[in-house]
């Protein structure tokens, strides 16, 4: 298993495009400075009236299959 960290700062209008479907992956730069991405459709669980706003956990497999997404903060 593997774990990264991340901040991820969306407003509303921006998760809209998201949740829309109109991007298919999200890109991040974790907390080492390596860039990471996943599949946009995870973030759908934390798009509130403001955006997404917070600390994140992404933990894949060792295969590098998404395992989940979790906020942290």
């Amino acid at each position: 298993m593997t774990e990264y960290y991340f901040a991820l700062y969306l407003s509303y209008s921006e998760c809209l495009d998201y949740y829309h479907g109109k991007y298919k992956s999200v890109q991040v730069t974790e907390d080492g400075g390596k860039t990471v991405r996943f599949d946009a459709y995870h973030l759908r669980p934390f798009i509130s009236s403001l955006g997404i706003r917070g600390r994140f956990r992404l933990t894949l497999t060792s295969e590098n299959q998404f395992l989940k997404l979790e906020k942290i903060s």
